[in-house]
């Protein structure tokens, strides 16, 4: 059974970004935008990934596909990231997370969820469980610390 933990991503800075290097912890796989309105839940996602002490990984992936909202460069989005945000988490390189070219690990998680959970916009939140499936996803709306996302995410965390 194909996981989560079997894709990869290129390195918002560099190399590659192996997802089975995190097999066995969970996820939060995020499209992200640097001008979008939802751009300050990299605060929250922040948060999370600090509170959790990296046992959840949050992986923030950015996306061009919705209102041109990512058109920075590698470099603008991790500068632009690290100095309003101070975001520490792992970053890929910009990817299409819709579309003809939607790269593997958006096909995969649209599959996994349904239609209603293929991206309809930046900040879309996919929680991955231990076992690199997918447990449950949110929309742009849900902030990382809503108790919606936080709970969840803190379940699986708990659990081992």
């Amino acid at each position: 059974m194909v996981s989560a933990y079997d894709f990869s991503l290129p390195g918002l800075t560099d190399g590659t970004l192996d997802l089975g290097a995190w097999r066995g912890k969970p996820l939060l796989i995020v499209n992200t935008a640097s001008k979008c309105g939802f751009t300050p839940q990299y605060e929250g996602l922040q948060a999370l990934w600090s509170e959790m002490d990296r046992e959840l990984i949050v992986l923030g992936v950015p996306s061009n596909d919705f209102g041109q909202q990512e058109p920075g460069s590698a470099s603008e989005i991790s500068t632009f990231c690290a100095r309003n945000y101070g975001v520490s988490f792992p970053m890929a390189a910009k990817c299409h997370v819709r579309g003809p070219e939607t790269t593997p690990l958006f096909t995969w998680l649209a599959k996994q969820g349904g239609f209603f959970a293929r991206p309809r916009w930046n900040f879309f939140k996919y929680l991955i469980n231990r076992e690199g499936q997918l447990e449950t996803w949110f929309s742009s709306l849900a902030s990382p610390l809503s108790s919606r996302v936080k709970d969840a995410a803190t379940r699986l965390v708990l659990t081992h």
